[in-house]
């Protein structure tokens, strides 16, 4: 087994969620396909609730901030004087989804849009029976938290939700250590507290110490990583940050975290000079804390 020693310095480990401690396949192929066959349904059925609204509201900024882009999609402002057609309003907002989702877009507004549908799903007790799937994939799930919760429904799912086997074990290890774990992804950070508060081993938000999501910054920013790093009150050279995403790991490393790329079955390919350049781990029982024994 190879073994990457974690640097002295290193008190912080930051986590990715997709590709990094869950599996990215099914949120691509199952997941996003069933939330563009939903999301019309959901919006009729919570239009007239104040959350919803202010997730409308959020996706028309943020429509409004991608005017100058090409294909961009607009949400029109509502007139105010109660005559607007909801239907209309509510396929513009669908039309709106579509295109962010169509180029795998990761904005606040999206984001938060699908981690409220997730909620709303698992409420309603849609979760029965276990998932089972083929290998590799039958150690998921779940990244995105979105409208998956209906779909697990008809498939027959469980509310508890996989890592891939060493994850869990492994932060435990590391917390003993004194390690403080953060996790940071593109999902929300209410998605993500309903993700680890509900795995198959039990609420291990104990395990994590905080989250963090788009609205501290996008993860391919080198900024973000010191705006992380000042909120947790230490430097930029105490946080190891796992992902599987070598964009990321760049905008990090230009921030001064140490990285780890994690190369997972079903993950993206590295380039040659990627595979030179970034420590990589294919477990997280690779690590090596200095203070192990």
């Amino acid at each position: 087994m190879v073994v990457l020693s974690v640097p002295a310095e290193v008190t912080v480990i930051l986590l990715d969620i997709e590709g990094t401690t869950t599996p990215i396949a099914f949120v691509k192929d199952i997941l996003f396909p069933y939330v563009k066959e939903n999301v019309e349904e959901y919006l009729q059925a919570h239009w007239e609730e104040e959350e919803c609204q202010q997730d409308v509201r959020l996706l028309r900024k943020q429509a409004e901030e991608d005017s100058h882009l090409d294909g961009a999609v607009p949400i029109p402002a509502a007139s105010g004087n109660g005559a607007d057609d909801p239907q209309w309003m509510i396929q513009a907002v669908v039309d709106n989804v579509y295109w962010q989702m169509s180029l795998d877009r990761k904005t606040t507004a999206l984001k938060q849009l699908q981690g409220h549908m997730w909620r709303a799903a698992f409420k309603a007790g849609h979760m029965k029976a276990e998932v089972t799937v083929p290998s590799p994939l039958k150690l998921l799930l779940i990244y995105d938290l979105t409208l998956w919760g209906t779909l697990m429904t008809s498939a027959g799912a469980h509310s508890s939700w996989r890592f891939f086997e060493d994850v869990v074990p492994a932060v435990r290890k590391w917390r003993e250590a004194g390690m403080k774990v953060y996790v940071y992804s593109s999902g929300s950070v209410e998605a993500q507290k309903l993700l680890f508060g509900h795995s198959t081993e039990g609420d291990i938000l104990e395990l994590v110490d905080g989250h963090f999501d788009t609205k501290i910054g996008h993860k391919v920013e080198s900024e973000s990583y010191q705006k992380i790093a000042s909120s947790i009150g230490c430097s930029t050279n105490n946080i190891l940050f796992l992902t599987d995403v070598s964009r990321e790991a760049s905008a990090a490393e230009e921030a001064g975290v140490h990285v780890a790329v994690v190369v997972r079955p079903g993950n993206a390919g590295l380039t040659d000079d990627e595979k030179t350049h970034f420590s990589l781990i294919t477990s997280f029982s690779e690590l090596y804390l200095p203070s192990s024994t």
